[in-house]
């Protein structure tokens, strides 16, 4: 099955179109028929040529009915933009196609209606001009009467090339079902319904109604009017619940899949179509058939952290729209966190600005997980990305940057704990996770590396290891600090001299194993040796020296030597002159 949703201005003929298409009547109350104008949402569908069923989302095109028209649009794949002949374009046509345009709907159908009362090319030819630049920008014009008939055949043909161009629904994909109508069944209970975009649906399914974060589970199904065991998305569904009240469940819900959605109240979002001062701080995020009430924090131009009245299922990438109820401007939502940090202290909002700038439309795992330093791999499904990272025990995966600093940091909190107690000188794991800010204490262990070990809950390190003078363990601390984000962009000389380490003092530091001297003037912290080596075993081997370097993230000055440091551990291995690749180790590079 397909959806599409209509579009357009009111009265420009929408739901007079779907019943010719269908014939069947969309507008459900009989205050929308006596007064001969869509107010709620319509539904009705039939069989194309091709034999594929097309469902029709009939939105109302009134401007007092956005929000109706809002939630019958945002979970359908594809629209019918709707322009009467004899009126051509108007305000709600542009509204309509700025609420499509946000949404990044790119397929669709211009439909010139009442094309017997008026020559439609006028209104064609100027609705193309509206279109252009938009996501429609580009789609298949068609021109109609309603009542003559005129064009019907052709609108058909046109929706079933259109509908056979959608991109394929993700059958394995969670389910997220936003709820359009909630009505009761004699004998049966309460029943939701809504257009189903991905994933699929089974009698005897439990699912999670949110926000209440309620178990409920299906008892029936149907679509289209028929009864079935199973749905798969794309598809119009009624499913009768066990678990709710009628009163207990109204449009805007979603039905999710458990454990697969972030249900949050804390959205960081790229925006689109917006400049500085276009919204004001209280908006209505629309997702789906939601309308939830969000305040707004610009972080600059392009994002803002929005913090929602209540809680809703997302993952990162989804499409939404923001909109100003009080100067009616709408803007483009993509999500680019749905756990975003606090944002505290004096430059906070202005460093996320900065962060989220570098990242691409929609993140990878690997930008979330440098953001968040630590995550499951069930938190990764959570948001909706594939799980990247340093495995570090258990369920966990590090940010590799983080790891070797990380690294350093244990390495100095066990000498400094072992002076301070001579007496017991090994660092209980816990103190160790506390200090590092570390949410599991098998990711401690995890960091310890030979010849410290742990035995019974400490961690030991050999009793003859030197100790660092106190004023060049300070020092080595403040290179870690300078480098917490970039282990790999070594200091120069004169900026090693500011921190504290000076020639003798490498030398001193690199004696005990207090960081890594690559060369003259060359120096990384201690856990620089394992990230590079699980940074560079992510590129396609074998590599260059400046594919090392771009991946590293530092210079040439840094790279060379490092990349030898590694050959003579053995952790790479040269293939000709100017390619090495990673050493192969139990199976794992």
């Amino acid at each position: 099955m397909h959806v599409v949703a209509t579009a357009g201005h009111v009265d420009h003929g929408k739901s007079t179109l779907v019943r010719a298409l269908t014939g069947m009547e969309p507008d459900r109350w009989a205050e929308e028929r006596r007064r001969g104008l869509t107010i709620d949402l319509g539904f009705a569908w039939r069989t194309l040529p091709s034999g594929r069923s097309l469902a029709f989302v009939d939105v109302p095109g009134h401007e007092r009915f956005v929000t109706n028209m809002l939630a019958g649009v945002g979970p359908v794949p594809a629209v019918m933009m709707v322009v009467a002949a004899d009126e051509g374009w108007m305000p709600q046509s542009a509204e309509h196609l700025a609420v499509i345009d946000a949404l990044g709907m790119a397929h669709g159908l211009l439909v010139v209606t009442r094309s017997d009362r008026a020559d439609p090319s006028l209104a064609v030819e100027e609705a193309r001009s509206e279109l252009a630049g938009t996501c429609l920008g580009d789609i298949e014009a068609v021109t109609v009467s309603s009542t003559t008939g005129q064009g019907i055949d052709d609108l058909v043909k046109a929706l079933d090339r259109l509908v056979s161009d959608l991109p394929p629904a993700q059958p394995d994909a969670p389910v997220r079902l936003w709820i359009d109508r909630v009505f009761t069944v004699k004998g049966m209970g309460t029943v939701v319904t809504g257009t189903l975009p991905d994933g699929k649906v089974s009698v005897g399914d439990e699912l999670v109604l949110s926000p209440s974060g309620r178990r409920v589970r299906v008892r029936g199904l149907e679509s289209l009017k028929r009864k079935v065991t199973s749905a798969s998305g794309v598809s119009r569904v009624a499913l009768n619940l066990k678990g709710t009240e009628l009163s207990d469940t109204v449009r805007g819900m979603a039905l999710t899949t458990p454990d697969q959605w972030t249900a949050t109240r804390s959205l960081d979002v790229r925006l689109r179509g917006l400049t500085n001062d276009e919204v004001g701080r209280e908006c209505i995020l629309h997702i789906g058939s939601a309308a939830v009430a969000v305040r707004v924090r610009r972080l600059g131009k392009e994002f803002a952290r929005l913090t929602l009245a209540q809680a809703a299922p997302f993952h990162v990438g989804d499409r939404a729209i923001l909109r100003d109820p009080g100067s009616r401007r709408i803007a483009g939502v993509t999500v680019l966190d749905v756990r975003p940090p606090s944002l505290s202290g004096r430059g906070a909002a202005a460093a996320a600005c900065r962060e989220l700038a570098s990242w691409p439309e929609a993140p990878t795992g690997r930008e979330l997980l440098r953001r968040h330093q630590y995550l499951k791999k069930s938190d990764f499904a959570l948001m909706g990305r594939q799980a990247e990272g340093h495995h570090a025990a258990g369920d966990w995966l590090v940010d590799p940057a983080r790891w070797a600093v990380l690294g350093g940091q244990l390495t100095r909190l066990v000498g400094e704990y072992a002076g301070k107690n001579p007496l017991a000188p090994s660092l209980p794991v816990d103190i160790a996770k506390q200090a590092l800010g570390l949410p599991d204490r098998r990711l401690v262990e995890a960091l310890v590396q030979p010849p410290m070990r742990v035995e019974t809950g400490r961690i030991h390190r050999p009793a003859a290891t030197p100790q660092l003078p106190e004023a060049v363990a300070a020092a080595v601390r403040r290179l870690e600090d300078e480098l917490a984000t970039a282990p790999f962009r070594a200091p120069d000389t004169a900026r090693l001299v500011e921190l504290g380490l000076t020639s003798k003092a490498v030398i001193a530091a690199a004696r005990v194993g207090a960081l890594l001297r690559l060369a003259e003037g060359v120096v990384l912290p201690l856990g620089a040796e394992q990230a590079a080596v699980e940074i560079l075993s992510t590129l396609p081997q074998p590599f260059t020296a400046s594919e090392a370097r771009s991946a590293l993230d530092t210079t040439r000055r840094v790279a060379i030597p490092l990349l030898e440091y590694l050959d003579d551990k053995g952790h790479t291995v040269r293939v000709d002159s100017t390619t090495r690749r990673v050493r192969l180790r139990t199976g794992k590079p």
